[in-house]
Formats: C-alpha cells, sequence, structure tokens
C-alpha cells in the first residue's frame, strides 16, 4: 500500500532492462509513491530491453545515456531536470557488465582489456555520474545517491569473477565521494547488496541457480530435523 513516502521527490533510475531487473521494480515502487522520475539505459540495452513499456506505465520520459560517457551524462541530468521542474532527490546507479562473464572466461584466464571495460562500465561510470550530478549542481540538499553492490565485494564467489574487484570499487567510489556530498549537500551515497535475486544479471553467473535454492534446502532440512523454520 503506498502512503506518499516520495511525494513532490524527483529522481532519475539508471538500468531497468526488463520486469526481472532490480531497477524496474524501484521505478514502479517509488512512482507508487508518488516520486515523478526518469528513465536511463544505454542505447544497446535498450535495443534488446523492455523499457519503452515501463515509460509508458509509469509515464516516465526515456533519456538514452552510454554511463561511461561524460557527454551523455551531462545530456541525461540536464534534460532530466528540465522535465522534472527542478533538482533530483535520488539517483539510482543499477548498472553491472562483464564481457569476460558472458563468454565464459575463467577468473584464472580473463581478457584483461574486457576487464577493464567491466570496471568503467560497472564502477567508474558510477563516479562519473556523481562527477556529472556534483559539477551541475543537481543534487537538492538531503538528496540520496545509491548504487548496487554484492557481498562478492568482501567474499570470494568465484564465477562471479571480475565483477568482484568492479564492486569491491564501487564501494570505494561511494565512501569517497560520499564524503564530498555529505559534506557540501548533506547528500547521502550508499550501497545496498540485495539477497541472491533471480535477474537477468544473476541468472548468468554459473552456478547461481544452486547458490539461489540453496538456503532454501538447508531451511526445510531445519525444519524436518526438528529446528525451528
Amino acid at each position: 500500500m503506498a502512503n506518499n513516502l516520495l511525494q513532490g521527490k524527483r529522481g532519475v533510475v539508471f538500468g531497468a532492462l526488463d520486469e526481472k531487473s532490480i531497477a524496474w521494480k524501484v521505478a514502479e515502487r517509488v512512482v507508487e509513491e508518488g516520486a515523478k522520475i526518469t528513465l536511463t539505459n544505454a542505447p544497446v540495452a535498450m535495443r534488446f530491453g523492455e523499457i519503452n513499456k515501463l515509460g509508458e506505465k509509469l509515464h516516465a520520459e526515456i533519456i538514452p545515456a552510454d554511463a561511461t560517457s561524460m557527454d551523455d551524462l551531462a545530456n541525461l541530468f540536464t534534460k532530466s531536470q528540465e522535465a522534472l521542474g527542478g533538482k533530483l532527490d535520488f539517483v539510482l546507479h543499477s548498472i553491472g557488465m562483464s564481457l569476460n562473464v558472458r563468454k565464459g572466461k575463467e577468473y584464472t584466464d580473463l581478457n584483461h582489456e574486457w576487464m577493464l571495460k567491466t570496471f568503467d562500465i560497472s564502477s567508474i561510470s558510477f563516479h562519473k555520474m556523481m562527477q556529472v550530478l556534483w559539477k551541475q549542481e543537481a543534487m537538492n540538499d538531503w538528496g540520496s545517491i545509491l548504487a548496487l553492490t554484492y557481498i562478492a565485494a568482501q567474499r570470494v564467489f568465484p564465477d562471479y569473477n571480475e565483477m568482484a574487484e568492479s564492486k569491491a570499487l564501487l564501494e570505494s567510489f561511494a565512501r569517497s565521494f560520499g564524503y564530498h556530498f555529505g559534506t557540501r549537500n548533506k547528500v547521502r551515497v550508499n550501497t545496498i547488496s540485495q539477497s541472491p535475486t533471480m535477474t537477468t544479471a544473476g541468472s548468468g553467473v554459473k552456478g547461481f541457480t544452486e547458490f539461489l535454492i540453496m538456503p532454501i534446502n538447508v531451511a526445510i532440512g531445519q525444519c524436518f530435523s526438528g529446528g525451528l523454520c
């Protein structure tokens, strides 16, 4: 049930690809709570995703942007403020892609050029995004910037590949830029790691299905053996 928690707030949501995307669900929820948003994704992602359907449903303008391009980001945030009628209160960075994972490369045999591309798309884009927001002074005081991370930034998940290092870098950017945004604008910069979720990205990681159902099997075992359930 909606409580108008975000009534009058304005934001930008990156990364909604299809109904399996966390960004898709976030976009639906914030609008339900009264926010006005723009949606964005890379042009290549928009060609095989369903973001247009989401835009129509939420009456949200869609502004294509390559998150690794400073020019695209500048255009995105300028047009978003124009479309929404003012500075932004929140931005969600829900972006990640690894060619090494897509191509099935083992961690001990990575293509390092692809690794650099992974870092640019999945992590450095977060710094670029915040740098543009900072220079445009596009964030309202007491706003919030959020990025999706994963526990692999602290623990070993072998098949998550160099995305683990990418998430660690993402978290470092959040801490460092969070200091500057917090000092100047009282803007919070955070990362959040969701529990295992069968998103499009998650389902592409080797062993993910087994990892997802393991806690369920453990819980069932505890119930059948007389444990709490």
